[in-house]
């Protein structure tokens, strides 16, 4: 699919380093805009340090990681801070400033990058947050939410400068099945009615299946599988059949002892 006029972005035999190892084997594939695609594979798959190339967070060679036919590794500062400003980052934690409030936190990019009034920052900041559920909770410190609000107080942020991609590490890690099905919910309403190009980073099969309309399989820095998600299940590489059966026994293993804990403390 790389170098499809559909594509956003394209990756061209990229190859990663560190201290001399490389991590990245020439990985080629597409990334379609206004689809959520979901790249995936076993932690140490290489998934976030593909992220961090396609973010500006590690340097890219040129000739490798193009966005609209534009070549990042090429890119001077100007061009990157540019690209930056099209491009919201939700990280696996979070990452919200524990000193500040909910709505702060949101606030922060706005008065970063733009020379708004605090009126209009703040009325921009309550529709970000309404646009994730958490408008009753702009006055809370991160530390008075649960695990999966402050997921979403986190995606708040990341939409706060309407970015045209959106980059999301691990939705579902630390979070219940209930919670993370609301927010791959989420996601996908941000693709239908924003019409987002999304890209999400998980090993989480359940909610993978559940939102991609592309799935790109890893292993050990190399492209295992790309195709939608009913290709990837039927798929007959022997690597991507043992990964989707290793990781569809542990999800229902962790949902069993989920569901067995709620009925446990339901008897008490």
């Amino acid at each position: 699919m790389s170098d499809s006029p559909s594509s956003l972005i394209d990756i061209r035999n990229l190859n990663s380093y560190y201290r001399g190892r490389q991590v990245l084997f020439d990985l080629r594939f597409g990334i379609p805009r206004k689809k959520v695609t979901v790249i995936m594979g076993v932690s140490g798959c290489g998934k976030t340090t593909l992220l961090r190339h396609l973010i500006g967070l590690k340097w890219t060679s040129p000739g490798q990681v193009f966005v609209e036919g534009s070549d990042i590794g090429t890119f001077n500062e100007e061009e990157m801070q540019n690209y930056r400003r099209r491009i919201g980052v939700l990280f696996q934690s979070g990452a919200l400033f524990n000193s500040m409030t909910v709505s702060d936190n949101i606030a922060v990019p706005l008065k970063v990058h733009t020379n708004l009034p605090s009126e209009t920052i703040r009325i921009m900041t309550l529709i970000k947050l309404q646009l994730v559920g958490l408008s009753e909770f702009c006055d809370y410190m991160p530390s008075q939410l649960s695990g999966g609000m402050r997921k979403r107080a986190g995606l708040a942020r990341a939409l706060a400068m309407d970015p045209e991609i959106l980059f999301v590490d691990e939705p579902s890690s630390g979070l219940d099945p209930i919670t993370a099905a609301g927010l791959d919910r989420l996601i996908t309403e941000l693709r239908d009615t924003l019409g987002m190009t999304i890209i999400v980073v998980t090993h989480e099969l359940e909610s993978a299946f559940r939102i991609a309309d592309r799935m790109v399989v890893m292993d050990q820095g190399r492209l295992l599988a790309v195709g939608t998600a009913e290709e990837i299940r039927s798929s007959r590489n022997e690597r991507v059949v043992q990964f989707l059966k290793r990781e569809a026994d542990e999800r229902r293993v962790n949902t069993e002892s989920y569901f067995s804990c709620l009925l446990r403390a339901d008897r008490k």
